[in-house]
Order: structure tokens, then C-alpha cells, then sequence
């Protein structure tokens, strides 16, 4: 793990644990929003996934995770680095059949994993080296298999992509809370993205 990811897997783990402290409610999910507009393709956009292995790239607090096993009984498991964003998961989603909350580095954890059916990650892509990332996804999607994200395209300070791994600031709010800072690195992706390996 890189260094600026460590810094932002921390700051990860202060906003989980200041939402731990608040019990700040979060609805379920629905429906898979892939951006912020509600008009998106929902979750017809992963296809059939019933009885098929899928990963949650960066699930922070499970609900996307536990909404496709519960609603389409995919056999999911959600990956987070942060500890207390995993414990919120946890907590909430204990006795969701079909759900595995992993606590670990998302790459590492993909270098170590059988490969999926189908992997997703809404927002979590920009978080990580493409170096580092990219190569761990290339055997992490069985042959055939699909893989389906999001990154951010602009940073709150509207910093839009650059051609270089080059980390940006964004802000990540806190319910009643300070503002921390995350790093996003994202060069040469789109705002939303999927890939069919």
C-alpha cells in the first residue's frame, strides 16, 4: 500500500468510526445508483448475478453488498481497508446469508482471492494507484467474468483528471462533524465506467 493510500485509509477510518460513535442511520439501498443522479441504470446494469461470486471493491459500510445478496441471492463478498468502515458493515449486516465482509487492502486481497464472476466498485477505483490496481484486476475476473465501477471525474475543488498518477485532494464530510481529506488519483479514467474483461 502506498503511502498517500495509507493517509487516506486512515482518514477512511476516522469518518467510520465518527459515524460508529453517532449510530448515524443509513437507508438501505434500493437500488444501485451509480452516480449521483437516481436516473441511472440501477442495478439491471450487473445483469443476472443469482448464485454467482461477486466483489464489492471498497463497500465502506455494506449496503450495496448486502442489498445484491439479499435481493438477488449473489454469493457477495465486500472488501474494505478500512477497519471501522467494516465494523459498521458488520454490524449492520451480521446475519445476511451470503455476505463476507473482508477487512484488507483491496489489492492484496485480490492477489490472494479466487476470481469473481463479477466485480463492482462505486467510487473506491480513484482511491488507488492504477499501478498497483489495474494488474490485481486483470486475474481477479474469471474468464468471461464482468467488471463494473465508478470514479470520480472531478474533485470538489473541480480539478478534473490529469494524464499522471497524481493525487488530488477531495473533502469527505462528516455528519455534524470537521471535513477530512482524501486523495484521489484517477488519471485517465471516465466518470463511470464498465469493462467486460
Amino acid at each position: 500500500m502506498l503511502d498517500i493510500e495509507h493517509q487516506t485509509r486512515l482518514a477512511w477510518d476516522t469518518y467510520g468510526k465518527h459515524h460508529l460513535e453517532r449510530a448515524t442511520p443509513l437507508p438501505e439501498v434500493e437500488r444501485i445508483s451509480w452516480g449521483p443522479a437516481a436516473n441511472g441504470p440501477g442495478d439491471a446494469l450487473l445483469g443476472d448475478v443469482e448464485g454467482l461470486r461477486v466483489l464489492d471493491i471498497g463497500c465502506g459500510p455494506g449496503r450495496h453488498a448486502a442489498h445484491l445478496a439479499r435481493t438477488y441471492g449473489a454469493q457477495v463478498d465486500g472488501v474494505d481497508a478500512s477497519l471501522s468502515q467494516i465494523e459498521r458493515a458488520r454490524a449492520r449486516y451480521r446475519d445476511v446469508p451470503d455476505l463476507r465482509l473482508v477487512h484488507a487492502d483491496a489489492v492484496e486481497y485480490l492477489g490472494t482471492t479466487a476470481p469473481y464472476d463479477v466485480i463492482s466498485s462505486l467510487s473506491t477505483f480513484h482511491f488507488l494507484d492504477p499501478h498497483r490496481l489495474l494488474p490485481a484486476l486483470s486475474t481477479a475476473v474469471k474468464p468471461g467474468g464482468r467488471l463494473y465501477f465508478t470514479v470520480l471525474h472531478t474533485n470538489s475543488d473541480g480539478d478534473g483528471p490529469t494524464s499522471t498518477v497524481t493525487p488530488r485532494p477531495e473533502i469527505l464530510r462528516m455528519a455534524g462533524g470537521d471535513d477530512l481529506t482524501v486523495h484521489i488519483t484517477d488519471p485517465h479514467m471516465t466518470a463511470s465506467a464498465s469493462s467486460q474483461p
